[in-house]
């Protein structure tokens, strides 16, 4: 075989490389080596669809594919099918449109061909792609539109665009189908490509008067199983053809015209219609040309609305009844046009109106008026005679006014029929109609005025029902701070308003001697200055009084909530404050660690909210890095280990402040001695002997002190509020404001185990068993003041919303809201309370 191709000239083993040499080998042995099969496979086969076991099919084995160097080639461009070597079934590779492959009318082939070298064999597979119904008939336009005559014959042929299914076979396009109706058919053409085309038939004949416009819509079905489909909507609208002529409303158009009509008066207006389109249907009105002079002279016709006018005088005594023909003519290539009569009767006129006349009239009335009172007499008269002369005269509606027609001919009264509201109508214009029995009727109208005058029949009115009102305290003494308003529908001296204060008698505590109110525009004003500490709001009631006779007047509560400003800095309970300066001492032994807790700065603020908000600072310390206070804690650490180096007498300045918008301060300086192990032993050891004896001897000096000083103040207490109940003055309330505000206790009961309520205030005590940091849980958004026979100290935590303040005992716990009575307490007990 290599002898023959080297024979013909096709192979030559000089200067070639091997792949051309096997592809002359190829061609030349093809004869010798090739193997034909085919397959088919449906198209949109899903990726993986098995086809065939080539190998098996070509009798090969699978054991020899990967040694005779097994490959496929395939006949397209893109790898549509592949083999599996390890199986040898050949399967879709890539989703094939038999569509995009192969042309509609044609079957659609693809091949792949299979080589083996050693020996060389050569094995070509060809595989039908199948059509599937996986498209529909598509028109190109959705839409068509024909316009036809309504002159076109029946049987007419309309040809229309066919629809296009790229399907092949049973699943192309089959046929058309056309929505039923009475006018048109449907027949199918099919061209040289086979191509079906639908075709309109005309079956009846067409009248655009009937019907104008046509809609259908054409189907196009293919033969697929099941059937697929499109639709395309056919508009078919009738062009018009002048073949009606204008018909009138009436043959006969009559009309009655009084004599002495004005020059343009309407007469009468003919209208004629004409059922075709365009210039077919535009009409023309002329009179006939039989119309003598006389009538052409005395009425116009509008040739294009169809309306008569009068152009003369029209005498009833020259002619009663005018008779005129007029035609309609249309604008068709062949006008078309028809006729009426138009009888128009002259009537004789009555020329004369009534005449009104206001014999007498009461221009003002109380709006209290009883029903029925006679506010006026009108007077009616007419110059006519006979029917033209008879009169009926009418008020207007709707108004609680009417007319009384009297004994006397055309005489009338005007009277009230409801009650009058002034507040609602002030006045009224009431329109007296007199109408008599003329044809056509004449008419004549006159309006009176009637003013409503006001009585005193309203209670003032406040804009708001409570009023509430915000104040800062530290207010200024003497300003404004809010203003009432109220209004009066009446008017005049009844809407003149006049404000008063009125004590409000739910409320304990008197106000009225302390407030003002601008009695003409309702602007309060305060003699105090408030302080929210001391009082968080107060109501009060304001009276507003008309100047009506009777007086009338209404009330309203107004309610006014204090507000806090930060008008209190921070002060320092721990250290204790000696002269206004606090100053501590502490020793610590020289070898404490970095960390060590030195002591705790205690301070309050009796504001709230972040106005109380305390913060801790380093201001001036002799050593930085040897010393740190906690922000939010006030705890002071070292920093670091004490070294040999450092002094032994440090002095640090701790600045205190709070978070007002425009804070205040306050400094306390602790000075701190760092002294050598064996004598800060023997000073602890001094004072927690002297701190033991102290609380075993004075413990039974504090619960006698702490239980009178309770009892003192409920007897100060009841006596203050007694005071302030007979005398009310302003100096009483000045001096008992912290009594005033229920800051004081009734004792009853033991003293370790009772609770004892002062208004929303409560006092707790505790028993020496209990734990004091237990207590303090309670209530954690509270400033906390612990007292021990060591001193005094006041604790806060950093969340805390400043609303109450609790007292720490070594055997009570006593929780109050006002700092100011703290200090009544503290006072009482004789305790060691330093406070700025």
């Amino acid at each position: 075989i290599v002898d023959s191709c080297f024979k013909r000239g096709l192979v030559s083993f000089h200067g070639r490389k091997r792949n051309v040499l096997l592809s002359a080998l190829i061609l030349c042995l093809w004869k010798y080596t090739f193997a034909h099969i085919r397959y088919s496979v449906p198209e949109e086969s899903k990726s993986g669809t098995i086809i065939g076991n080539i190998v098996k099919d070509l009798g090969l084995e699978i054991k020899q594919l990967n040694g005779r160097g097994f490959r496929v080639i395939s006949g397209s461009k893109q790898q549509l099918l592949q083999v599996n070597i390890n199986t040898g079934d050949l399967f879709v590779n890539e989703i094939i449109d038999r569509e995009m492959l192969c042309g509609r009318d044609q079957k659609c082939f693809t091949s792949i061909k299979i080589i083996m070298e050693n020996p060389l064999e050569i094995h070509q597979a060809e595989i039908e792609i199948l059509d599937i119904n996986d498209n529909s008939p598509a028109f190109q336009n959705k839409k068509k539109i024909l316009e036809i005559s309504e002159l076109t014959q029946i049987g007419s042929r309309f040809l229309v665009e066919g629809a296009f299914d790229p399907d092949s076979g049973v699943n192309s396009l089959k046929l058309y189908q056309l929505s039923k109706n009475d006018y048109f058919g449907l027949e199918v053409k099919e061209d040289s490509k086979t191509n079906k085309i639908p075709v309109l038939v005309l079956l009846k004949a067409l009248d655009r008067e009937v019907s104008g416009k046509f809609d259908f819509l054409l189907k196009a079905i293919d033969g697929g199983n099941p059937p697929k489909s499109g639709d395309m909507n056919i508009t078919v609208i009738v062009s018009d053809v002048n073949d009606n002529a204008p018909i009138f409303a009436e043959e006969v158009y009559s009309v009655t015209l009084e004599e002495n009509a004005p020059l343009g008066t309407l007469v009468l207006k003919v209208k004629a219609t004409d059922s075709d389109e365009g210039s077919n249907s535009e009409i023309v009105y002329s009179f006939e040309e039989s119309v003598n002079n006389i009538i052409s002279k005395l009425f116009v016709l509008d040739s294009f609305t169809g309306e008569i006018t009068v152009n003369g005088v029209i005498d009833f005594e020259e002619t009663k009844l005018y008779e005129i023909e007029v035609k309609a003519t249309d604008r068709g290539q062949i006008p078309l046009s028809s006729h009426c009569t138009v009888l128009i009767k002259i009537l004789d006129m009555n020329d004369n109106a009534p005449l009104i006349e206001i014999t007498s009239l009461t221009s003002s009335v109380s709006e209290d008026v009883k029903r029925g009172t006679v506010v006026g007499l009108i007077s009616i008269t007419d110059l006519d005679s006979g029917v033209n002369s008879k009169i009926t005269c009418t008020s207007s509606e709707n108004l609680p006014f009417e007319l009384k027609k009297s004994l006397q001919k055309n005489l009338y009264s005007l009277i009230t029929t409801s009650p009058l509201d002034r507040e609602s109508t002030s006045y009224y214009n009431i329109t007296i109609t007199a109408k008599d029995f003329g044809q056509p009727s004449l008419t004549t109208y006159e309006t009176v005025t009637v003013n409503v005058l006001d009585v005193n029949d309203n209670h003032p009115r406040f804009l708001q029902d409570p009023y509430v009102f915000y104040l800062e305290e530290n207010n200024t003494p003497g300003a404004s701070f809010c203003a009432i308003s109220a209004v009066d529908e009446d008017a005049n001296e009844n809407a003149v308003i006049s404000y008063y204060l009125r004590e409000n008698e739910a409320v304990d505590k008197p106000l009225l001697p302390f407030l003002s109110i601008n009695s003409f525009n309702g602007e309060v004003f305060s003699f105090v200055t408030f302080d929210f500490e001391e009082v968080k709001s107060f109501t009060f009631i304001v009276v507003a009084k008309d100047s009506g006779v009777p007086s009338l007047s209404s009330n309203v509560t107004v309610k006014v909530f204090i507000l806090d400003q930060n008008d209190n800095s921070p002060v320092v309970v721990f250290p204790l404050t000696a002269n206004q300066t606090a100053i501590g001492e502490e020793t610590i032994p020289r070898n404490v660690k970095a960390g060590h807790v030195i002591t705790r700065i205690r301070a309050y603020d009796a504001d709230v909210g972040y106005n109380a908000w305390l913060s801790f600072s380093l201001d001036e310390v002799s050593d930085r890095s040897l010393f740190s206070v906690g922000r939010y804690t006030g705890d002071i650490r070292t920093l670091r280990a004490i070294m040999e180096s450092d002094m032994t007498v440090h002095k640090m300045v701790i600045l205190v402040k709070d978070s007002g918008s425009v804070s205040f301060s306050t400094s306390v300086t602790i000075i701190v001695t760092a002294a050598e192990t064996t004598e800060a032993h023997a000073l602890s050891e001094i004072n927690t002997r002297t701190i033991d004896e102290d609380k075993e001897n004075k413990l039974t000096f504090y619960l006698i002190v702490v239980l009178s000083s309770v009892s003192s103040l409920f007897l100060v207490a009841v006596i203050s509020l007694f005071a302030c109940q007979c005398w009310k003055t302003h100096n009483d309330l000045i001096s008992n404001k912290y009594l005033g505000d229920s800051n004081y206790a009734e004792v009853t009961g033991s003293l370790f185990h009772d609770q004892y309520q002062v208004a929303e205030k409560q006092f707790v005590f505790l028993g020496p068993e209990m734990n004091r940091d237990s207590a303090m849980g309670r209530e954690n958004n509270g400033n906390t003041l612990i007292i021990s026979d060591s001193g005094i100290q006041i604790g806060r935590t950093v969340s805390q919303t400043f609303k109450t303040n609790t007292f720490f005992f070594p055997f009570c716990c006593i929780r109050v809201v006002d700092f100011p009575t703290i200090c009544t307490v503290a006072k009482k007990v004789k305790r060691k309370v330093f406070f700025s």
